[in-house]
C-alpha cells in the first residue's frame, strides 16, 4: 500500500524539517516547497494527497499556493497554517480551496486531525465572544495586507496611517 503524499509549503526551513520528520514517522511520504515558485515543478511530477501551507511565505501569500493546489487537484486536502488567524484570511483560504485553517502553534496531531475533517460540523457550539478593539484593528490590518499582497507601504496608505506606524505594529505582532 502506497504512503499518502504530503506537501509542506513553508519558508521556515527548521519548522518544515520538524514537520517533515514528524509526518514521516506517521508513515507519510513528505515533499517540501519553500514558496509558490517551486509549486509548478513539483506539481508537474506529483499530486499530493495532503498539503500544509503556511499563510505568510517570505514576501508572498500562501493563499496563492492554496489556489494553485486546488486548481491542480480539487481532491487535495489543504490545511492553512498561520501564526495569527484572522477572519478575513480564513474566509479567503476556504474560498480558494483550503479544507481547514489552523492557528499556530499547531502540532502534527492537530494537523492530522484536520486532514480527517473535510466536512463542516453544523453542531459546533455557537458562543458569544466579545472582540477587543486591538483584535478588530489587527484583523483589519491583516485583511488589508492580504488585499495588497502583503505590501506594507500600500497597506499603510489604504489604512490612512504612516508606514512606520504600521511597521511598528507588525513588529509587535508579526504575521507568520
Amino acid at each position: 500500500m502506497a504512503k499518502p503524499l504530503l506537501l509542506i509549503v513553508e519558508d521556515d526551513a527548521a519548522f518544515a524539517r520538524t514537520l517533515q520528520r514528524s509526518f514521516e514517522r506517521r508513515n507519510y511520504e513528505v515533499i517540501h516547497a519553500s514558496g509558490p515558485g517551486e509549486l509548478p515543478d513539483l506539481l508537474s511530477v506529483r499530486t499530493p494527497d495532503y498539503a500544509v501551507v503556511d499563510l505568510k511565505l517570505a514576501q508572498s501569500s500562501g493563499l496563492t499556493c492554496v489556489e494553485a493546489l486546488h486548481a491542480h487537484d480539487p481532491q487535495t486536502v489543504i490545511i492553512v497554517l498561520t501564526g495569527y488567524a484572522s477572519i478575513a484570511t480564513a474566509v479567503q483560504a476556504i474560498k480558494l480551496g483550503a479544507t481547514s485553517y489552523l492557528a499556530k502553534p499547531a502540532n502534527s496531531d492537530d494537523i492530522e486531525r484536520a486532514f480527517g475533517m473535510t466536512l463542516g460540523d453544523a453542531d459546533v457550539p455557537i458562543s458569544a465572544r466579545s472582540t477587543s478593539i486591538k483584535t478588530i484593528e489587527w484583523e483589519r490590518i491583516n485583511e488589508m495586507l492580504a488585499e495588497t499582497g502583503f505590501n506594507v507601504s500600500e497597506t499603510a496608505r489604504r489604512l490612512g496611517m504612516h508606514r512606520r506606524t504600521l511597521a511598528r505594529k507588525l513588529e509587535k505582532r508579526p504575521i507568520v
